[in-house]
C-alpha cells in the first residue's frame, strides 16, 4: 500500500504537494467514496479518481531525447506543428510530457516522463540543477560583458541568479562568438534574454548537459530510456 498523494504524483496528476490540496479540497475519489484525509492509502486494487477523471497507474519512465531545431516542447500543439512527445509516439505508448522546455528553435538535451513528482522537483529553481548550453552569438562578448552574466543580470524586472560563462571559439571575420553557459533556472527564455542584455543576440543555441546527464551517444532528433541507476542520481539531485 502506498498513500494516495504519492500515487497520484506517480501518475503524473500532479506534485505531491499539489496532490495534497487536490486531496484535501475534495477533487478526489477512491473506490467511488470522496476521500480528504491525507494519509490514505491505496492499493493497485482500488480506483482512484481525480476530478471524475479514473487515475492511469503507468510504470514510470524516463528518456533523454536530444531535441532537433522546429520542433515544440509540449505535448501538444494548436497549431499542429511537430512535439517532443512525436518524436517518441511511435516506440513509447506510455503519456509522457517534457521536464521544462527547449523553445522551438533551441536544439538539445531535454528528458520526457510520467513522474511528476520528480519533474516538479528538478524544474524547481530551488534544487538548482546546472544546465550548460552552447550559444552561438553575434559580436564578440567582453570580458566585462561576460562578467555580468557571471554576477546575474536582470531580465524581466527580476535578476537572474550568477550563471557561468566562458567563450569556446570565436570568428572575428564573421563577427560572432560560441560561449558556453551554466545556469540553474529555467525561467522563459532565459539564456536569450541574458545575452540580449548585454548585447548579443543569440542566433543558436544548443543544451549540451542537464545535471550530469549529456548528449553523448544520442544524434539529433534520436533519445534513449534512463538507466536505472541515472533515474536515482536524478533523485539525489
Amino acid at each position: 500500500m502506498e498513500r494516495l498523494q504519492k500515487v497520484m504524483a506517480e501518475a503524473g496528476v500532479a506534485s505531491r504537494r499539489k496532490s495534497e490540496e487536490l486531496i484535501t479540497t475534495g477533487h478526489v475519489k477512491v473506490n467511488g467514496q470522496l476521500v480528504t484525509t491525507l494519509g490514505t492509502k491505496v492499493t493497485n486494487k482500488d480506483e482512484v479518481m481525480v476530478d471524475g477523471v479514473p487515475l492511469s497507474r503507468s510504470k514510470l519512465v524516463y528518456y533523454l531525447l536530444n531535441k532537433p531545431r522546429g520542433v515544440i516542447s509540449s505535448v501538444h500543439d494548436e497549431k499542429g506543428r511537430k512535439t517532443v512527445t512525436d518524436i517518441l509516439a511511435d516506440e513509447v505508448t506510455t503519456r509522457i510530457y517534457p521536464v521544462g522546455r527547449l523553445d522551438y528553435d533551441t536544439t538539445g538535451l531535454l528528458l520526457l516522463t510520467n513522474d511528476g513528482e520528480l519533474a516538479n522537483k528538478l524544474t524547481h529553481p530551488r534544487y538548482e540543477v546546472d544546465k550548460t548550453y552552447v550559444a552561438k552569438v553575434k559580436g564578440i562578448p567582453t570580458n566585462d560583458e561576460l562578467k555580468q552574466l557571471r554576477l546575474g543580470v536582470k531580465i524581466d524586472g527580476r535578476k537572474a541568479k550568477p550563471a557561468k560563462a566562458k567563450v569556446l571559439n570565436t570568428d572575428y571575420k564573421k563577427g560572432t562568438a560560441i560561449i558556453s553557459v551554466t545556469i540553474h533556472e529555467g525561467r522563459n527564455h532565459q539564456v536569450k534574454k541574458m545575452f540580449q542584455v548585454i548585447g548579443h543576440e543569440v542566433l543558436k543555441l544548443h543544451r549540451e548537459s542537464y545535471g550530469f546527464l549529456t548528449l553523448q551517444g544520442v544524434p539529433g532528433g534520436q533519445w534513449r530510456k534512463l538507466k536505472t541507476s541515472e533515474v536515482q542520481q536524478l533523485r539525489k539531485l
